[in-house]
């Protein structure tokens, strides 16, 4: 069966599974030799391939007309039922549309990316009067300064807590800074200079901002010559407070630079892409440059399906990764790609500054690029010794309880609260490659359910399981409950009135030490606990997703207890804005002060009237 329509926007399909070989030659026939995207659709119609092709009808074609050495293409090949082909205007439009494909898709033949978890940034509110320095990630919309990207969240972490030491910047909402009367304790350890009580002018403030800036865009120099003329500045007019806070500043940042040994002869951008491979694994490290510094690296490992080029890997990589991030002035890799001058074209577009993709480097490049080679090789030996071990444990797990199978995939579910509040269940997800971030998935509860971890958990696992069910989810070879028998048997209900009551189900009881290595295993339908040795395997690993799950749900659970204590309830009250709250919060000393305040004493607030105090204390009363 053959589908056409007019090519440009729309689809061109066929049929070439079938055993009707004419259909396939009217199909070839019909394709143009303008660029495109073809897509490859096995017999569920599953997108399986995502290719680009600078001539349509060429690279289709040669799909047919010829005997596929490559044992992934043979494969591909052999399960394809139907292709569909996208033309378009330019060989670019071709490329972002196979990335945007791919993105969607996930098709098993293509290259991809596991880890597409964006990067973190250290976000600067230069639209504030007072701007405040702090953790980012996720689209970079707001106005102001970003910074980065940073390898990790405890990079992040690590120069915030030194730009906290070294320029006093503040770091809190802006919520909390508006409704201060007096200096938090932030100040007190003289991380803040306290700018939401006026304790710094507005100018001296902005100086510091503009000095931490600096000192984020690799200027140090200029961030210690600025803070000399202002130690000079405070000691002729004898403020010397204020002369030796400058003092201090300079000392740390010298002792900074000390430890900053990689060496500046470039003030570029850079990531330079190692790679490694034993033919199964294969890994991809980037070495972030900025300013010319060594900021970190970050491992990627593709998922592949039978793919071993390393020219391909590269160039699936780097399309799949920079056309959704900022890219560098520079990307640095060992070897030349196929679509290295489009990309470039592409990435210089998108961010408005010029982008090269080079392979051919030397001096501190070639180090550089050295560099990040013996990374991958180190990342792909962790991964290799990871994964053995992982199989190990996967193998004694089965053999601890006697099944007749190694399990693929294991669910662990875990609940979190604080007397109540913010109730969150999580789910988490290891196969015997490690964990499944990608499948994890946390359950905000249902305020009946607070308090109640059996209700909580029944809760969460009847949403899971129902869509378990409905085949929306794959199904676990093994269901661990973080909890003991009372907990396995809330389980069992659940899955019962679901009929997947004969799933292997496994309730995981701390014991009565608490301690690592002490647990009780609970199986459904055996009274006696499952007794393993503290050092076995299978312990190990049930160890290691349970305390997954814990850490999964309490982050959320602490994301869930945060939000909720940040949102002060005089902002849900109506007519009444950000100047009578902060009144009413310095008039009665905080919060507390205006909930334990009468009708009458409301009323004294200036701009309050009898019927917003009424409103106030009965918002304020409502649970009393």
């Amino acid at each position: 069966m053959r589908s056409l329509r007019r090519p440009g926007s729309c689809w061109t399909t066929a049929n070439v599974s079938d055993n009707a070989q004419f259909e396939i030659k009217a199909f070839l026939s019909t394709l143009t030799h303008r660029p495109g995207v073809y897509r490859m659709l096995d017999a569920k119609h599953k997108v399986i391939y995502v290719g680009k092709a600078r001539d349509l009808k060429k690279r289709v074609s040669s799909y047919f007309k010829r005997t596929h050495d490559a044992p992934k293409t043979a494969a591909m090949m052999d399960q394809v039922a139907r292709v569909e082909v996208t033309v378009a205007n330019t060989e670019a439009e071709a490329l972002l549309l196979e990335y945007s494909l791919i993105k969607q898709h996930k098709p098993r033949f293509n290259i991809l990316l596991r880890d597409d978890k964006s990067f973190p940034y250290i976000y600067a509110s230069t639209e504030h009067r007072y701007p405040r320095l702090k953790f980012h990630r996720g689209p970079r919309r707001g106005k102001g300064r970003y910074f980065g990207p940073y390898p990790s969240t405890s990079a992040v972490r690590q120069t915030l807590n030194e730009l906290e030491k070294l320029f006093q910047i503040r770091n809190c909402a802006d919520s909390f800074f508006q409704n201060r009367s007096r200096p938090c304790l932030q100040y007190q350890i003289k991380r803040c200079t306290a700018p939401c009580v006026n304790l710094i002018s507005e100018e001296q403030y902005a100086k510091d901002i503009d000095a931490a800036i600096l000192f984020l865009e690799g200027k140090n120099r200029s961030v210690v010559n600025t803070f000399v003329k202002r130690m000079e500045k405070a000691s002729a007019v004898k403020d010397y407070e204020h002369a030796a806070r400058f003092r201090d500043q300079i000392a740390k940042l010298k002792e900074i630079e000390a430890r900053q040994l990689v060496s500046r002869t470039s003030k570029l951008d850079l990531d330079i892409l190692g790679y490694a491979s034993n033919g199964a694994i294969h890994c991809v490290t980037i070495l972030f440059i900025r300013n010319g510094s060594v900021i970190g690296s970050h491992d990627h490992f593709p998922r592949l399906q039978g793919e071993t080029d390393t020219h391909k890997i590269l160039n699936a990589f780097v399309a799949q990764y920079y056309l959704e991030r900022d890219a560098p002035s520079e990307i640095i890799m060992e070897t030349e790609i196929e679509d290295g001058v489009l990309l470039q074209q592409e990435l210089t577009a998108r961010v408005g500054h010029r982008v090269q993709i080079r392979s051919k480097v030397r001096g501190d490049r070639l180090r550089w690029l050295q560099m990040a080679k013996t990374n991958a090789e180190q990342g792909l030996s962790l991964k290799v010794a990871t994964n053995a071990t992982l199989k190990r444990q996967f193998l004694a797990l089965a053999e601890a309880l006697q099944l007749e199978e190694t399990p693929q995939r294991l669910e662990c579910f875990d609940v979190s609260h604080t007397s109540g509040e913010a109730t969150v269940a999580s789910c988490v997800v290891f196969n015997s490659t490690g964990a499944l971030k990608s499948d994890y998935r946390r359950f905000n509860l249902n305020p009946a359910s607070a308090g109640d971890d059996y209700a909580a958990m029944s809760e969460a696992l009847r949403r899971r399981y129902a869509r378990v069910k409905k085949g929306e989810v794959p199904m676990p070879d093994i269901l661990f409950i973080d909890g003991g028998k009372g907990q396995l048997t809330e389980a069992m209900k659940v899955l019962a009135e679901l009929e997947l009551d004969w799933l292997t189900v496994i309730g995981v009881a701390k014991g009565r030490s608490r301690r690592p290595g002490a647990e009780q295993l609970f199986r459904a339908g055996e009274t006696r606990p499952v007794d393993l040795p503290p050092d076995s395997p299978a312990l190990l690993l049930i160890q290691q997703i349970r305390d997954e799950a814990h850490r999964f749900a309490i982050t959320g659970h602490r994301q869930q207890r945060g939000k909720a204590r940040r949102t002060s309830r005089l902002e849900e009250i109506p007519g009444l804005g950000p100047k009578k709250r902060r009144e009413l919060l310095r008039q009665f000393g905080g919060l507390q002060g205006v909930t334990g305040a009468g009708i009458d004493d409301l009323v004294e607030v200036h701009g309050i009237s009898r019927k917003l105090a009424e409103n106030i204390y009965n918002a304020l009363h409502l649970d009393n």
